[in-house]
């Protein structure tokens, strides 16, 4: 199975996840160092952390446009070593406004990250393998956020954070010309692609709702669909959970557990790597389920409802205990279940929507997500200033994601399932 060139792509992009959440948990982990150089307030720092996310989701949307117009392999190579540059200009900032700038930039490029590899996955892959592939890829992100914890916080502690920003900078380089050297954007198009997997690959394709994938639907009458949108707005519980443990719970262990940088830098890890495994596992057990049942968005939906329920009692209950061992123990529970659901959202969206709009409607999809990444960090801080504890900020996330969960239970429904009944209905008209 993964002697096949296919799989290689899904490493690529698997070590290119890694690099991303390397890249974004380096600022949270360097944090307590550049909060104390430039005397910034816990405002201050929500803004900066909410900074990344207003550039990341637009260029969410308008990645994915271009990811259908020019192809996934120069928009996402493209991204990579834009996004390494900006985070290399951390290196170089000297206050809160050049901070800001960086990091509002940094979010731009970073931007089409998501959807392109979606749109990679949507070229390469037959439908039945589609969550297995996002799954392994995806799993590359939290396990980019445990080596960056301690290697951004030994870094810092040894050679200033600076430097740390300046290491990503070449690693992102680097990364960005194997990319471009070895990827195309269809399997056709590449020499290391046999006949044999080449029928496999689209044999396959679009097994799954053809009807709606050679049928020319209109963008905005693919977004306004219910299940898109339930879908976007359980991915906005999701992200939001997601990037307020991204931001904040490297600083909640320093200020609200008092762990030394040193310490936190080390136990962060552990949510990371158990986040891995659920990333790693979701799309399997998906792809296992549909394989059993033959019911595709019941092996989604059964991943969303738990996956986020369970994010959200962990999560609750993280504001109850005491030590910093069991709120380490309590959010690494809570990430597992968190990204159980990570690939899934990505998954619903190749099921069922039109090839030509996948990267643009997934696009737009992160792009109503990620908005979670512009409120959670700014309204953390704000809750942090005001109250003096993260308590309302821990509470208001588990909220969220309990609503994400009944949504998609009451919500989400298959689009192919929906069209075959109208057209019934019109024809016994």
């Amino acid at each position: 199975m993964f002697k096949k060139y296919r799989w290689f792509i899904v490493f690529l992009l698997f070590l290119a996840g890694a690099f991303n959440y390397m890249d974004r948990v380096a600022f949270s982990v360097a944090a307590p160092f550049i909060s104390k150089e430039f005397h910034l307030t816990p405002s201050q720092m929500g803004l900066l952390f909410s900074s990344f996310f207003i550039g990341y989701a637009i260029f969410n949307f308008i990645g994915g446009y271009l990811a259908d117009r020019f192809g996934p392999r120069k928009v996402f190579g493209g991204s990579l070593a834009l996004w390494s540059l900006f985070i290399g200009a951390t290196a170089v900032t000297f206050n809160f406004a050049s901070l800001y700038i960086s990091r509002l930039f940094f979010g731009f490029a970073e931007g089409p990250v998501a959807t392109t590899s979606n749109k990679m996955v949507n070229n390469w892959f037959p439908t039945k393998e589609r969550a297995t592939a996002i799954g392994i890829y995806t799993a590359g992100m939290p396990l980019g956020g445990a080596i960056a914890a301690p290697l951004v916080g030994l870094v810092s502690i040894q050679y200033g954070w600076r430097t740390a920003f300046v290491v990503l900078l070449i690693l992102g380089l680097l990364l960005a010309f194997i990319w471009i050297k070895l990827t195309k954007d269809h399997p056709e198009q590449h020499p290391k692609v046999s006949k044999a997997e080449l029928k496999e690959i689209q044999q396959d394709q679009g097994v799954i709702s053809s009807s709606l994938k050679t049928e020319k639907v209109s963008l905005w009458k693919t977004i306004k669909h219910p299940t898109i949108i339930v879908t976007a707005v359980a991915f906005f519980a999701y992200n939001y959970n997601n990037f307020f443990f991204l931001t904040w719970f490297p600083s909640y262990l320093t200020d609200a557990k008092n762990l030394s940088v040193k310490d936190m830098s080390i136990v962060t890890i552990i949510p990371w790597l158990v986040g891995a495994i659920g990333l790693f596992s979701g799309g399997f057990l998906s792809d296992y389920i549909y394989k059993r049942t033959k019911k595709l968005m019941f092996s989604r939906k059964i991943i969303l409802a738990i996956g986020l329920f369970g994010a959200s009692i962990c999560v609750g209950l993280v504001v109850l205990v005491e030590t910093a061992a069991a709120a380490v123990a309590l959010m690494a529970i809570a990430v597992f279940f968190l990204y159980l659901t990570a690939m899934i959202y990505w998954a619903i969206i190749q099921d069922t929507v039109p090839r030509n709009n996948v990267g643009t409607a997934g696009g737009f999809i992160h792009l109503i997500s990620n908005i979670s990444g512009i409120i959670a960090p700014t309204v953390t801080g704000y809750f942090i200033e005001s109250t003096g504890t993260f308590n309302t900020a821990f509470f208001l996330a588990a909220s969220l994601a309990i609503f994400g969960s009944l949504a998609v239970v009451f919500f989400v429904k298959p689009i192919k399932a929906e069209r075959d009944s109208v057209k019934l209905k019109t024809l016994h008209n």
